[in-house]
């Protein structure tokens, strides 16, 4: 009988609880999700290797691109000599139609031609489909990352698809909306074949342009003249001032413009025999510079900066009628209370970025940067490891007294800025190779929907530091982490592997104290026998 007291204290003191005090080493946590899971990217496809290759195609020469997906060089073959001037052949290892860009007429026999014509149209990306529950023409920002979105693209031909088992959209279908390029004094012509549902329009901000065309109607792309769904309409231009410009839909300027309807127009210096590379598709490298350019730059890259709001972009996500998108946007949305979640860089968030936006450099480079910012907020440009030289402002030349180095680009909403980023290792141009971050150092820039790393954040990467696919050495865990549809989903933590995963990931259920349970039990298991034991006892006594 005193026993069972005993037991019965035992089992008290050891019996598990709710709660449970931590030793001096942080517990481990509980193991809840596996590194090999379908959510898990490979940093790099390397769907095509072979177009990173320097070459020559019908005569166009184009510079070799260490990026992961590097652009179509047979795209870039045609947006230098136009559909009209290359072989069938070529044109057909695109997804350009044969009148998205033609080129005629050398009218002041400097060896190029002076009458350049383009076509374009209005993608959806990420749009609903009227067929089942499901997005089509899918584009991935980032991991796991779809926004609806709308983008200027040239007139193409074929599916939109990559394939026929594919939701996901052509390679020339994407943003944001191509750097177009055309030479000072050339005769332009801008047409818009709408063929959304929508009516939009295509202002040319800061390139000189008429405001009406030769016939009379409208060429300056305002929302008092738009292109409805199944018409078109040309602007004609021929640019005196050359320089780094823009272009936007100005129909509901706020809520087109937001969903991805600008883009980068740069007016090139005339100078003879100067082919340039009218569509730069997805932005990024220009693989085929301008003569003036080539006569002073060894490179030249155009850096694109825009901001989505989820909000606006789900809009489209959820009704295939243009009524209710047209309501919905124009009357229940208000871009006063609106949020920027998305911040891409040439199309792209992080770690996407490393895929296509990579600046890549030697030493004792001059590279030219065209910087233009499309989002709605400032972006504070800022290169590690370099001090680069502002050149010009919107599309303006600055005189070499006034122009500025620095560290940090202050960039507003839809002003461009032309950079020389000099590699001289001299302690103020360049603190030597490295894999040197490039970002917008307003703090929401370098995140995606508030997760970092993420945004626009880019690397400024010497060649000898990249490995063979385009992809940045010393990496490695960081890539694992990040290509990772969970990552940005908020599913996994920030540091939920490798040594530090027990003190930084998930603050998961430690386990129990097995010791305690068994001596409880034990304890809890004997009282009760004993107390059966002697109740048995007992109870054949009084029989008895």
């Amino acid at each position: 009988m005193l026993l069972i007291p005993a037991l019965i204290a035992i089992a008290a003191y050891f019996v598990p609880t709710l709660s449970q005090k931590a030793d001096i080493t942080p517990p481990a946590t509980v193991f809840n999700r596996s590194a090999e899971t379908a959510s898990v990217e490979k940093p790099c496809s390397n769907e095509h290797p072979e177009w990173r290759q320097a070459q020559v195609i019908d005569g166009v020469k184009i510079d070799e691109s260490l990026s992961c997906e590097p652009d179509n060089p047979y795209d870039i073959a045609v947006a230098v000599k136009g559909a009209n001037n290359v072989s069938m052949q070529t044109l057909m290892q695109t997804h350009l139609a044969q009148d998205a860009l033609t080129m005629t007429d050398d009218l002041d026999g400097d060896g190029d031609p002076d009458i350049i014509r383009i076509k374009l149209e209005v993608v959806e990306l990420n749009g609903a489909s009227p067929d089942g529950d499901f997005l089509i023409n899918t584009y991935d920002i980032a991991p796991g990352i779809q926004p609806g979105l709308w983008v200027f693209a040239p007139k193409s031909s074929g599916m939109a698809l990559k394939n026929f088992n594919s939701l996901v959209a052509n390679p020339l279908l994407r943003a944001p909306s191509p750097v177009i390029r055309v030479e000072q004094g050339d005769k332009v012509y801008v047409t818009l074949e709408n063929t959304h549902y929508l009516p939009h329009t295509i202002h040319l901000h800061g390139v000189d342009h008429a405001w009406l065309t030769a016939a009379g109607d409208d060429n300056d792309g305002m929302e008092e003249h738009p292109v409805f769904p199944g018409k078109s309409h040309t602007y004609e231009i021929q640019p005196r001032h050359a320089g780094t410009m823009f272009y936007h839909c100005h129909v509901q300027t706020a809520q087109h413009y937001m969903m991805g309807l600008n883009g980068m127009f740069i007016v090139e210096e005339n100078q003879p025999n100067n082919w340039v590379q009218t569509f730069n598709i997805g932005a990024g490298q220009v693989r085929h510079p301008a003569v003036a350019v080539q006569k002073a730059y060894s490179q030249e890259y155009d850096l694109y900066y825009q901001s989505i709001d989820k909000k606006l972009a789900q809009i489209i996500q959820g009704a295939n009628d243009p009524r209710l998108i047209a309501h919905r946007m124009s009357r229940e949305y208000n871009m006063t209370e609106s949020f920027e979640n998305y911040f891409m860089l040439n199309g792209h968030s992080f770690p996407y970025t490393l895929r296509d936006a990579v600046v890549v450099a030697n030493g004792n480079e001059d590279i030219k940067l065209h910087v233009a910012n499309a989002q709605r907020s400032l972006v504070a440009l800022h290169i590690h490891g370099h001090k680069a030289t502002i050149t010009a402002l919107d599309g303006v030349d600055q005189p070499a007294a006034t122009q500025v180095t620095r560290d940090v680009f202050d960039i507003a909403p839809a002003q461009r800025i032309d950079l020389r980023l000099r590699t001289n290792n001299n302690g103020l141009d360049s603190y030597g190779p490295g894999l040197w971050m490039f970002h917008d150092h307003v703090p929401t820039g370098t995140t995606t929907d508030g997760m970092e790393p993420g945004g626009n954040m880019a690397i400024l990467a010497y060649k000898p530091l990249l490995d063979g696919q385009g992809m940045p050495k010393m990496h490695e865990a960081l890539l694992d982490q990040v290509f990772n549809k969970d990552y940005y989903a908020k599913k996994q933590a920030v540091w939920g592997e490798g040594d530090f995963a027990p003190l930084l990931g998930e603050a998961g259920l430690i386990a129990p104290d097995y010791v305690h349970i068994i001596i409880s039990g034990l304890a809890a298991g004997l009282a009760l026998g004993l107390i059966i034991f002697v109740a048995l006892v007992y109870k054949r006594k009084q029989k008895l």
